[in-house]
């Protein structure tokens, strides 16, 4: 929730703002605030404020030394610059910029839009939903996609272990993949609890592993500790996204873009799918032999168990 609200009399008289920016700004104050107040801003000032606004993730967990740092600025600019948004000090302003990263990832906002647009439509729904997955998909099949995944086997391959992470709705899809790479002789394990249930399961990395990371929307705390444990550990990073802040990406070695529906709207997990599954088998065909052994031993396992031959 926003901490303080600007009167309606700071706008710049004669200037309109359109519907749908002033329910964005409801959702994010910071950015309302240094639109209306740019103006009030030193060149300094300004450059700290937009490093925080393009890189929030970083500015959560950053002080006021560290943000100077990184803005070539001084402690003293960067608390005159946030001050001179109205936020009483950087914890302020941590509370609303944590506020606009919850409601921009808000599973209820994004059903909302999708269903003003459909209607009651089923037909429309359905439509819909084949439309967002022809347009991820032909953005998977183009020439930059298809590198990204080349170059992701030739990190997987080589690891002893594939470690596949997902939390929330891409846990049970690191789940499957993690099933399909078994299946074709690779060891594979899957890292989906949250908070300090994680720690456990992080516990278990080695620097053997390599990493496949499904991660969207806001970067959280889980992927942060995660991507830290991988630094430490010199674990190379597949990263399976389509929006995310920056600064994770530069700390993949592969980023593969995989659309999740449209921007702001329901999220659909098929390109996602798609993608892993493109993965698996490619992985697969890097190790033919491996594979086809281990599918075999399989067939002679269910055999075993049920006296019938499985097809």
């Amino acid at each position: 929730m926003r901490q303080s609200k600007l009167p309606a009399t700071t706008r710049p008289q004669g200037r309109s703002v359109p519907p749908s920016q002033s329910q964005d700004d409801e959702r994010d104050p910071f950015a309302e605030r240094l639109r209306e107040r740019r103006d009030e801003l030193t060149g300094a000032m300004l450059r700290v404020l937009r490093f925080i606004d393009h890189n929030r993730i970083v500015a959560l967990a950053s002080s006021a030394a560290e943000l100077a740092r990184r803005t070539r600025t001084s402690d003293a600019t960067v608390i005159r610059a946030v001050q001179t948004l109205g936020f009483n000090g950087l914890p302020h302003l941590r509370q609303a910029l944590t506020a606009s990263l919850q409601a921009s990832g808000a599973p209820a906002e994004g059903m909302r839009r999708t269903l003003a647009e459909i209607g009651h439509s089923a037909e429309r729904a359905i439509s819909s939903v084949f439309d967002t997955h022809e347009d991820g998909i032909r953005k998977l099949r183009c020439a930059v996609a298809r590198t990204q995944i080349a170059e992701a086997v030739s990190v997987l391959h080589p690891a002893e272990r594939i470690v596949v992470f997902g939390i929330g709705p891409s846990a049970p899809l690191a789940e499957y993949v993690a099933f399909l790479l078994r299946r074709t002789g690779r060891k594979s394990e899957v890292l989906d609890r949250t908070g300090i249930e994680l720690a456990d399961q992080l516990l278990g990395l080695s620097s053997s592993d390599a990493l496949l990371v499904l991660a969207y929307g806001p970067a959280y705390r889980e992927l942060i500790a995660l991507l830290d444990e991988a630094e430490r550990l010199g674990i190379p990073v597949v990263l399976i996204t389509d929006e995310i802040e920056p600064e994770i990406v530069q700390r993949a070695r592969v980023r593969i873009s995989a659309a999740r529906g449209r921007a702001e709207h329901v999220a659909l997990h098929g390109v996602t799918l798609v993608c892993l599954e493109a993965l698996v088998l490619a992985l697969a065909a890097s190790a033919k032999d491996d594979a086809l052994a281990s599918l075999e031993r399989l067939d002679e396992l269910r055999q075993a168990l049920s006296g019938n031959r499985w097809e």
